[in-house]
């Protein structure tokens, strides 16, 4: 039986993320001058699901790929979440003081060294990808460096944080607001299945059936988010709860309301789970775990 799946979901979760955790701990630097080691490491340690890890190392572990590119990937793919959510968080964005239960790094730390420890972060990203010693091939590094960019950039998360940014009071219709949540938050998730397939050999069916996976699993992501932005309270959220009405945002609840935004996230999780058994893949346990973990979540 394949390691990822000789445990139940909650044990296998556990042990990856304590893995995931020991990983970042070791990759981010404590050193960096001027204090930005330490406003690096605030940002990125002991806190959050890692979901995105998760999803690397439990596609990497289906297609049995190459287990150092897969941590690798799984860090790569978290830097980038945490860079996002630091600058996500300043005055000039969403303009929070709460993240994962701690307040933002731009309030520890200041706006200056906020911006610089997300800017080494990204940076860091790729450098992971890449890291010059032979312990990954070459052209499986680019492979990843390449699906991270996309996931990342304008046509990506980048991308979809402006149109966010610049839809604040307009009403989008269901397909504006699709396109803007698989850009802003659906890419990454879905990156971070295709990067965990690029870690090993995988079928272009397989691969079809993966990326829709990441897809269908990122939409539904947003939707319970969304949902929870106006059902949870702060505590339990670990971030401010109700930011996207205060901030008159557009969101599946303000468009659907809540029946209809939790049948979207409802279907499009079912959606997901069938895209992994069109997979064809043997060892998809973990990734129909996650999909379920995604719907049933609460913070």
């Amino acid at each position: 039986m394949n390691a990822a799946h000789a445990l139940p979901f909650a044990d296998w979760r556990a042990a990856q993320q304590a893995a995931v955790e020991q990983a970042l701990s070791r990759f981010v630097p404590a050193d960096a001058p001027a204090g930005l080691g330490e406003a690096m490491r605030y940002a990125v340690l002991d806190g959050g699901k890692r979901l995105r890890p998760l999803l690397v190392l439990a596609t990497s572990a289906a297609v049995q790929g190459h287990a150092e590119a897969a941590m690798r990937a799984a860090c790569a793919v978290e830097l980038i979440h945490a860079y996002s959510l630091v600058h996500d968080d300043m005055p000039c964005m969403d303009n929070d003081v709460l993240r994962r239960g701690k307040p933002t790094v731009h309030v520890k730390f200041g706006e200056a060294q906020a911006l610089l420890a997300g800017d080494a972060l990204q940076a860091l990203a790729f450098e992971l990808l890449v890291p010059g010693e032979g312990s990954l091939p070459d052209p499986m590094s680019a492979r990843l460096c390449r699906l991270l960019a996309l996931a990342a950039g304008a046509d990506g998360m980048a991308g979809g944080q402006a149109v966010d940014l610049a839809s604040v009071g307009i009403a989008l219709d269901q397909p504006s607001l699709e396109a803007m949540h698989r850009r802003k938050t659906g890419a990454l998730l879905q990156a971070s299945v295709t990067m965990g397939a690029a870690t090993g050999a995988v079928s272009a069916p397989a691969l079809a059936a993966l990326t829709d996976y990441g897809a269908r699993l990122g939409l539904a992501f947003q939707v319970v988010d969304d949902i929870l932005d106006v059902t949870a309270d702060s505590a339990t959220l670990g971030k401010t709860a109700g930011k996207d009405a205060a901030a008159d945002k557009p969101t599946f609840v303000s468009l659907l309301g809540l029946a209809g935004a939790q049948a979207y996230a409802d279907a499009a999780l079912a959606q997901a789970h069938e895209a992994l058994r069109r997979s064809g893949l043997a060892e998809t346990g973990t990734l129909h775990a996650l999909a379920d973990w995604v719907g049933q979540r609460n913070s």
